[in-house]
């Protein structure tokens, strides 16, 4: 129906209309109206089109103000609210009419608000109505963090205020008794609860539903006491949907959201009394409760942004798709654009005050918020939260933020503190840059604590059938612990959604969303300092060659672009098939030095990455488009004088560290270590740090993640003897050798093949069968087993993490939470010994070339944690 309308008529204007139309076969349902009154009117003006719009409009008038209606001959009470104050009514064909009359038919008394909302917006958005079949958020999965945000500590008040009344009937005074019942009606009834993003309204329905589910358990309580009859729904205090507030940036969604509350409201009421007799007029309150604006970012006016004649900057508007002729699949439609606007003094958007918020907010990572908001809103964004939110944070951490200064009764222009706050993320939410944001919030004054938790827990697919994993966070100002679940077991149940079974346990939950050693609490050691960072980062895919074609710009010919021409890899050719690419390196090269040396190169880049670098957003991108955009002078420096250091994909399933020459460059999703001893690749391939790396990183989806501010600063490494040094070197240097030969024997091995094999081999049951006759593996994974030779790689490990725990002073077998925390205390003695001057170097040559050596003293350069009087000195 929405479609064929909008061949005539504005979109919104259809939306609007099919929503009255909606409504009014939902109101005839439930009996607001006559039975069926409204579908036998449309039946009516079969034949009669022209006057189609004006019943219409005259019979939503009368519905909007309340009176009598001559089409449909019957009293209609005033619905009022925002819904009907607009009635206007469009034209429809025979055809037309027919669907309406179809819909109206269907029963609409029962349907379901949880997911109403999100299927009506996309049905009634052109640009959303591609997912009418894809996914919608499961009410269980709604319900698993209003219940603990919201309804719980509801109970608790419910639960004291029972006991209360049983001690005061206990002492005789009934109506003592029955006022504390009565009390916490009240109270109930004043809750307000606010969705900062709340879409189509599913957040907020779900709590409603059960607010009146609480609600119905008091009355019913109430009813007991004798001579009191339980508080009528017509007048006097009732949970309503005036107590549900929401935020919502789309016009559309936020009135569909409106709507969804209503149907939901009287949903219940019909279902609960089976008429509408007890409701009092307007039936629909305007309320104003769901508003339409920016939930994060507040200014004084959004100027259109021009270009240098003047003319409007418009970008596409990231919505709008179209076919593609020749493939038929969906692409970009460019012709959809929206002008791209400056914002004049940004500032945090100021929030309706609330006892308890909760919601879902958009699901955009830090690197795509340009790509999805613009950059002018995104560097507006980042201004209005600076010093408060971290630039490198995703979207939703801007809502994090702000509910969390509710929560502490500091967010601006609130006299109060919401009681406690419930958010959906992405399960990044505990990477580094936003386990910070929380961080601060956790350690504010008052701290927040994190009353709820589920770290990682399966969502429904993306549009683009992609895997989404979200956490769940709720926090409050409270001594008490926290409820940490994980997921045990997941299955995929219908379409998208998830069966999950979650274990859980109590306790301090920190802000990576785990329970037990705080490693949040450990700090970078300056032992480790300068040795750890990221390849570099392109800006251009043009610079990346083929063999042959560094041939082809003269490589091995042209004197000295040895130097320029290099190996080239990135985390997928560490893990998989290396892809044996080259990258063409003109750092330390001015743009005229390159064209009189290189002429060829020159022409290359200039015609491969220039015409990229152009539409870059950064000036200093643009003017020196022949250089890396992040050519990563620090990496260089920290490996100049070594033939190798220790590389380990950022993101990976398996974490495995190896050597490389370093006449290969890295790129940025490499951590790539300045230490050529092998001694220190043992170290890092044990167990002991691989379970510190995993507790430290954060993760992608399913796939863990190292940073080098995470795990390997902080990481104190062993104290280890010159005879353990040596064993641990040996093996390392064992095991890096082992896997390349293997790797460079066969093709098409890879090293995230070898290590899946090996963790099945540490699961199977029957550990004692024959090498290369496994029968837990399956035939590739037993070809696997005999062309990398897993066993001895396996032994390699073992040996490596008994010498490396023994290294410690520590026994092999100990528990994950066990190492965690003695790593966790081990660093803060060594902090602690840094403090007083004593510095475990890990590369002394490199702390030497950093600082001025005096008399054999080398200056400390941790910067200290309090101010001192002289300065601090180690001694290497």
């Amino acid at each position: 129906m929405a479609a064929s309308l909008e061949e005539d008529h504005d979109p919104d204007r259809v939306a609007g209309f099919l929503m009255r139309c909606l409504f009014t076969m939902f109101a005839e349902d439930v009996e607001l109206l006559p039975p069926r009154s409204f579908t036998e009117l449309l039946e009516r003006c079969r034949g009669t089109l022209d006057a189609v719009p004006k019943i219409l409009d005259s019979l939503w008038a009368t519905m909007d103000a309340g009176g009598f209606d001559a089409a449909l001959m019957e009293d209609v009470r005033a619905f009022n609210g925002s819904l009907f104050e607009d009635h206007d009514a469009l034209p429809v064909s025979e055809a037309q009419l027919e669907l309406l009359i179809k819909a109206a038919e269907a029963d609409w008394s029962d349907v379901e608000p949880a997911i109403f909302g999100t299927l009506l917006e996309r049905a009634l958005d052109p640009r959303e109505r591609h997912k009418l079949g894809a996914h919608f958020t499961p009410r269980a999965y709604v319900e698993r963090l209003v219940v603990p945000t919201v309804i719980e500590p509801l109970r608790e008040e419910w639960d004291a205020a029972q006991a209360a009344a049983t001690k005061r009937e206990a002492d005789g005074d009934d109506e003592a008794a029955r006022e504390e019942i009565v009390a916490f009606h009240r109270r109930l009834c004043d809750v307000r609860v606010l969705d900062p993003a709340c879409g189509s309204g599913n957040f907020l329905y779900v709590t409603l539903e059960h607010l009146k589910r609480l609600e119905a358990e008091v009355l019913s309580v109430l009813e007991d006491y004798g001579g009191q009859q339980a508080l009528d729904m017509e007048g006097g205090y009732r949970v309503s949907p005036e107590q549900l507030r929401g935020l919502e940036v789309n016009p559309r969604a936020a009135q569909i959201a409106d709507v969804v509350l209503w149907i939901g409201y009287l949903q219940w009421h019909f279902r609960t009394h089976g008429d509408a007799d007890r409701l009092d007029p307007p039936l629909l309150d305007d309320i104003d409760n769901i508003q339409t604006r920016d939930a994060v970012l507040a200014y004084d006016s959004k100027e259109p942004r021009t270009d240098e004649d003047g003319d409007p900057v418009t970008m596409w508007d990231r919505r709008s798709y179209k076919e593609d002729p020749t493939t038929g699949e969906r692409v970009p439609d460019e012709s959809a654009q929206v002008p791209v606007y400056d914002y004049e003094n940004p500032e945090p958007a100021a929030w309706p005050e609330a006892d308890f918020i909760v919601g879902n907010p958009p699901f955009i990572g830090a690197k795509d918020m340009r790509d999805a908001l613009g950059d002018s809103y995104t560097e507006a964004v980042r201004d209005a939260y600076l010093y408060k939110v971290r630039k490198s944070a995703d979207f939703v951490m801007f809502w994090w933020y702000k509910a969390a200064k509710a929560v502490r009764g500091k967010l601006d222009g609130w006299d109060g503190a919401t009681e406690c706050f419930g958010l959906i993320t992405t399960n990044s939410v505990r990477q580094t840059f936003n386990r910070k944001v929380m961080e601060k919030q956790i350690k504010g004054s008052p701290p927040v604590s994190l009353v709820f938790a589920i770290p990682d827990h399966p969502w429904v697919a993306s549009a683009d059938g992609s895997d989404v994993r979200i956490a769940m966070t709720a926090g409050a100002v409270t001594d008490q612990p926290g409820t940490l679940q994980t997921v045990t077991r997941e299955e995929q149940s219908s379409g998208v959604h998830w069966d999950v079974e979650l274990d859980e346990q109590t306790g301090n939950i920190l802000p990576d969303l785990t329970i037990g050693p705080n490693l949040t609490s450990t700090e970078a050691l300056e032992a480790n300092d300068d040795l750890a960072n990221r390849g570099v980062c392109l800006f251009g895919k043009g610079f990346e060659v083929s063999p042959e074609r560094a041939r082809k710009l003269g490589l091995g010919e042209v004197d000295g672009l040895e130097k320029h021409i290099r190996h080239y890899r990135n985390g997928r050719d560490l893990t998989q098939e290396s892809r044996d690419q080259m990258v063409i390196d003109l750092f330390g090269l001015e743009k005229n030095e390159v064209r009189e040396r290189f002429p060829a190169v020159y022409q290359h880049v200039k015609e491969y990455v220039k015409p990229e670098r152009d539409e870059n957003n950064r000036e200093w991108r643009r003017k020196h488009w022949w250089l890396f955009g992040e050519p990563n002078p620090k990496l260089r420096d920290m490996l100049s004088g070594l033939n190798r250091f220790i590389s380990t994909p950022e993101t990976a399933k398996h974490r495995f560290f190896q050597f490389l020459d370093t006449e290969i460059l890295p790129d940025n999703a490499l951590v790539n270590i300045a230490l050529d001893d092998a001694h220190y690749l043992g170290v890092l391939s044990s167990r002991i740090h691989k379970v510190w790396a995993l507790a430290a990183g954060g993760t992608l989806e399913d796939r863990p993640r190292y940073f080098k501010t995470q795990c390997f600063d902080p990481f104190p490494f062993p104290a280890a003897t010159e005879s353990q040094k040596a064993t641990i070197r040996d093996l390392g240097a064992q095991l890096d050798a082992h896997r390349n030969e293997r790797l460079d024997a066969h093709d098409d091995l890879t090293m995230t093949a070898l290590y899946n094999v090996l963790k099945k081999e540490r699961r199977a049951p029957n550990q004692d069968a024959p090498q290369g006759a496994r029968g837990d593996l399956n035939a590739p994974g037993r070809t696997i087993h005999e062309q990398g030779l897993v066993g001895v790689i396996k032994e390699l490990h073992d040996e490596l993490d008994a010498v490396v725990a023994d290294a410690y002073g520590w026994d092999a077998g100990r528990p994950d939470e066990t190492i965690l925390q003695r790593l966790v205390d081990l660093n803060a003695e060594r902090r602690a010994e840094e403090e007083k001057g004593y510095v475990r170097y890990v590369r002394p040559d490199r702390a030497i070339a950093r600082e001025e050596v005096v008399l054999g003293w080398v200056p400390s350069t941790r910067r200290p944690r309090r101010r001192r009087c002289r300065p601090r000195w180690t001694w290497t």
